[in-house]
């Protein structure tokens, strides 16, 4: 049985070795056992809701893809079979998620300040689903995750809903810093569950511990970045740019020769890569970064 579940969670990534979607799911766990500290029910529960549904689509999109059934690619793709009568896995996730965000920023801590519930249950769902689109190569969605989660840990203010706000940074710090080894080492990746639910914490930390015209900006950022990754490769622009490459290939493993040349395997994941580097396999490859 234990040999099964390895096999159902091992994937190949873009450098043709095999890692493990364990990695997600013991973030998922470790980031909603900490959420606990918040003392808010509805923290939990959307922060598992999220973790589950990343999961399911991390477990089902790939039976789907061997079964021969058509997989949808991108936030336009899962709508569109939405609107054909459809559902997919990325799909329930594009519903569920804000569903789950909005629950979470309803029953938040005071002062919450009612138009401003749809904002940050928009960050919150944003947030996830920008980790999620980051999430195609070793350690990148964490990079990205962790210094804001740092700085948010360290704003605790003394009402209950910025503390609130420090212990949910916190519950996506810790979990992603334990994480970092093994996904720069190419051992296991965050998958769908783990960049959904740690970009979700992360975006509801920053709800609680921002004023409404941070909350604003960021989340005015976060939709940019979400619509510009319909239209251009991430990993095309960061290669490009000698800063963010630096940063991105940081700490991680030499690229194979053999992935480079192609031999690796075919190209799933994102669109257009630099030549000296394919892109990362996982669970929802599409030929661009996707609102998954």
């Amino acid at each position: 049985m234990i040999a099964a579940l390895r096999a159902e969670l091992a994937r190949t990534n873009f450098a043709g070795r095999e890692v493990s979607l364990a990695e997600g799911a013991l973030v998922v766990a470790g980031t909603c056992a900490l959420a606990r500290r918040t003392g808010r029910p509805l923290d939990l529960l959307a922060l598992a809701g999220i973790g589950g549904l990343g999961l399911l689509d991390d477990l089902l999109e790939p039976h789907q893809r061997r079964a021969g059934r058509p997989v949808s690619k991108g936030l336009r793709g899962h709508l569109a079979s939405l609107r054909s009568g459809r559902v997919t896995t990325g799909a329930a996730k594009a519903l569920g998620i804000p569903a789950l965000a909005l629950l979470a920023a309803a029953g938040g801590p005071a002062p919450r300040g009612g138009a401003m519930v749809p904002v940050d249950a928009a960050l919150t769902a944003g947030c996830a689903n920008l980790a999620n689109l980051l999430d195609l190569r070793p350690g990148r969605a964490l990079k990205a995750v962790l210094p804001p989660a740092a700085l948010l840990a360290l704003t605790a203010g003394q009402d209950e809903r910025a503390r609130s706000g420090a212990r949910l940074a916190v519950a996506a710090m810790l979990p992603g810093a334990l994480a970092l080894p093994a996904d720069l080492r190419e051992h296991g990746m965050l998958g769908d569950a783990g960049a959904n639910v740690l970009g979700a914490a992360v975006g509801a930390a920053a709800t609680r511990t921002l004023p409404a015209p941070a909350r604003l900006a960021l989340l005015g950022g976060v939709v940019a970045l979400t619509l510009a990754s319909e239209k251009v490769s991430f990993s095309a622009v960061i290669d490009r740019t000698p800063a963010l490459r630096a940063l991105d290939r940081a700490g991680r493993l030499p690229v194979p020769s053999r992935a480079v040349d192609g031999s690796a395997g075919p190209e799933t994941t994102d669109g257009p890569a630099a030549p000296s580097e394919p892109p990362r396999s996982s669970s929802d490859p599409d030929d661009a970064e996707e609102a998954r």
